[in-house]
């Protein structure tokens, strides 16, 4: 009998190798997107919570205290931990309330490297 090698089968040496890379890679994907995707996650929350306070009852009338304390009841309800309500900045403008919210997010992503999400969002919100 005779051994010969198909002739397409030359071209596929080393498919394992690749193989592995590609499940490297993709594996490191994944720990990214599981590491930093909860900071987008909250963020997105915390910018709901903001944006619902538009239209509320006596917001003109609050003070910056009353209205951090009202933002941290939204973002406890909604499970937001971690997230400090000296990121807030509260000033009036007139009748409408002008909200600043900057903070920033750090992660361990694997041994000593480290990610940092910032975020940053403006909202002028008027009450009732």
């Amino acid at each position: 009998m005779n051994n010969k090698t198909p002739a397409g089968l030359k071209k596929q040496q080393g498919g394992a190798l690749a193989m592995m890379i590609i499940a490297l890679f993709f594996g490191a994907l994944l720990t990214l997107a599981i590491k930093i995707g909860p900071a987008y996650i909250d963020d997105i929350t915390i910018q709901e919570a903001l944006e619902s306070l538009d239209g509320t009852d006596g917001l003109e009338q609050m003070g910056p205290a009353q209205v951090r304390t009202l933002i941290n009841k939204r973002l406890s309800v909604n499970n937001v931990r971690g997230f400090d309500a000296k990121n807030i900045t509260v000033e009036k403008n007139g009748e409408f309330v002008v909200i600043k919210v900057d903070y920033e997010v750090r992660n361990n992503i694997i041994g000593n490297v480290d990610s940092i999400v910032h975020f940053q969002h403006e909202y002028e919100l008027e009450g009732k």
